[in-house]
């Protein structure tokens, strides 16, 4: 059992799993501080600006419900946290799109300077084949109609 389990680790495919989870955090916190530090602040301001200097969290408040004491719907922090997501959600499609034509261009680059071998085909194996019988044919005439030395 110890050995199934140790293969199963050395496997290709969960070593690849594991290294996409650890890039894939350090990636999710990339775009968290982007959507954090840039986005969300920027959101915050013009939010404010339309709310007559409420910030962010004091606007989105105005959407939560206290049907009694003690007990509130956090509506605004729903709202918050769908804005949130749309705009971690755009800036990670931004970053991917980046990150696919950067590879596209690399592709393109490293196509352009490996030259296209052409594979040969059936007809072309067969056009070397009739060549060769047809020079062994030649080489047969001529051993036939050559005098004999005697």
């Amino acid at each position: 059992m110890i050995k199934e389990f140790k293969e199963f680790l050395m496997r290709g495919n969960v070593l690849d799993l594991a290294v996409g989870v650890v890039i894939g955090t350090a990636f999710t916190a990339i775009v968290t501080n982007v959507v954090n530090g840039l986005i969300t602040p920027l959101v915050g301001l013009i939010v404010s600006l339309f709310t007559k200097g409420k910030d962010l969290n004091e606007a989105m408040s105005v959407l939560d419900w206290k049907p009694v004491k003690g007990v509130t719907f956090a509506f605004g922090d729903v709202v918050s946290a769908l804005i949130t997501f749309v705009i971690t959600g755009f800036v990670l499609f931004l970053i991917v799109k980046a990150a696919n034509k950067a590879k596209e261009k690399g592709t393109k680059e490293e196509e352009a300077l490996v030259p296209e071998v052409k594979m040969p085909t059936a007809e072309d194996y067969l056009a070397d084949i009739r060549d060769l019988l047809v020079e062994q044919k030649k080489a047969t005439q001529e051993t036939f109609d050559q005098p004999e030395d005697k």
